[in-house]
């Protein structure tokens, strides 16, 4: 007899400076429950600034920025694999299969160079969000996952168009969700929940 496979599972992340609320659905795509819940830490607390590396690189010398955000960028990195590799053993424990990640995102808008980007504290702002997500969407693939990017304005359409479902259902179904798990339920919850629920819905690639 064939062995029965297992249900599915997704991860959904909304990423901060630092910072990540992670939540994983998983089971069946029409009624998804959701298994896991954390805060995660990407920044290495040891290095002073790494929470906002652009800021914190802002005053350097040039030479000095560079090696400090790539110095962050590393342990960033290294930080979001043990992340996610961790999630994805979580996800095996509960007898689930690993399958997508979601990362919901900003406007998206394109960076210049480094140079330039230390030039103006605005572009610093867009350029830390886009280096906490960018290491959380490297992580997912590095451990086999198909990544997701949504942009944040964009969720509640997206999640529309993938799960056929009406706004008053999806809320309906974040509100359940919020019961059953009971605090923290946040907005960083609620939109990193449906974020994996539209990663868990999505025909594989």
């Amino acid at each position: 007899m064939a062995k029965s496979a297992l249900p599915n599972a997704a991860i959904g992340l909304r990423v901060h400076s630092g910072w990540a609320a992670m939540l994983v659905a998983a089971g069946a795509a029409e009624t998804p429950e959701v298994i896991a819940r954390r805060r995660i830490e990407i920044c290495d607390s040891k290095i002073r600034g790494s929470k906002q590396p652009y800021h914190a690189a802002e005053p350097m010398g040039f030479t000095d920025a560079k090696a400090f955000i790539e110095h962050c960028d590393s342990r960033t990195h290294a930080l979001a694999r043990e992340a996610i590799e961790a999630a994805v053993a979580g996800i095996g424990d509960r007898h689930c299969e690993p399958r997508s990640c979601a990362v919901l995102q900003a406007s998206g808008r394109e960076l210049p160079e480094l140079a330039a980007i230390l030039r103006s504290h605005a572009l610093i702002h867009t350029a830390e969000g886009e280096f906490y997500r960018k290491a959380m969407m490297d992580a997912a693939v590095h451990c086999g996952l198909c990544v997701v990017a949504i942009k944040e304005r964009d969720l509640y359409d997206r999640a529309a168009e993938q799960l056929k479902r009406t706004r008053k259902q999806i809320d309906a179904w974040i509100a359940e969700t919020g019961k059953k798990l009971g605090p923290p339920w946040t907005q960083d919850q609620k939109l990193a929940a449906l974020a994996a629920w539209i990663a868990l819905a999505m025909p594989r690639r």
